[in-house]
């Protein structure tokens, strides 16, 4: 999907922004480039966290969202704990997450999407992630033929114990589900 209002979509981003815990920090970045600094995935993105807060105040949002950036965030806040302004950068690139799921502005030849779609889908589904039935759902959503070659390091870590063939389910998954659905609902009135 195509936006074609750009500024609806940066009114929409600065709205879910700012509704985050100090998000109206996001305005006193003082471009020191601490949070780049302590980002371990940052040489692979396209922007660096410090370049993101620039594009997001240069108003271009739609480049930043079609991005590698916001995908390959690790979410280990090292931003936020080392910016001397507190800015909460990884809740930052959650909503910028958020927006590009809802908007289909994601990098064409970006997989992580799908990745994190089969992360949320195992939580949701058993209330924690089951490694198993997400890297399945995840392989069968990018690139079937390609999961094959990972066949041998999945039978060598099921043979360690280290990957159950079978979900382990949290009590309470029910509720879990009305909460989100709860916090989903509230999210869309915004």
């Amino acid at each position: 999907m195509k936006v074609t209002d750009v500024k609806s979509l940066k009114e929409e981003f600065l709205e879910g922004v700012y509704s985050i815990p100090d998000g109206e920090k996001i305005n006193e970045c003082i471009q020191c480039g601490t949070c780049s600094a302590s980002c371990p995935t940052s040489s692979a993105m396209d922007y660096s966290p410090r370049e993101i807060i620039a594009a997001l105040r240069a108003g271009m949002l739609d480049r930043v969202l079609n991005s590698n950036t916001v995908w390959l965030c690790t979410s280990c806040y090292s931003c936020y704990v080392r910016c001397p302004a507190g800015i909460p950068f990884t809740d930052v690139m959650y909503e910028l997450k958020r927006l590009g799921t809802k908007y289909g502005l994601i990098p064409p030849d970006e997989t992580l999407p799908a990745l994190s779609k089969a992360f949320v889908s195992s939580v949701a589904k058993y209330g924690r992630n089951f490694e198993t039935g997400m890297m399945r759902d995840y392989v069968m959503s990018t690139n079937p033929m390609g999961g094959l070659g990972m066949l041998p390091l999945g039978i060598k870590m099921w043979r360690a114990g280290r990957l159950k063939l079978s979900p382990d389910r949290i009590e309470g998954v029910e509720d879990l589900r009305k909460m989100v659905e709860v916090l989903e609902r509230k999210r869309e009135e915004q």
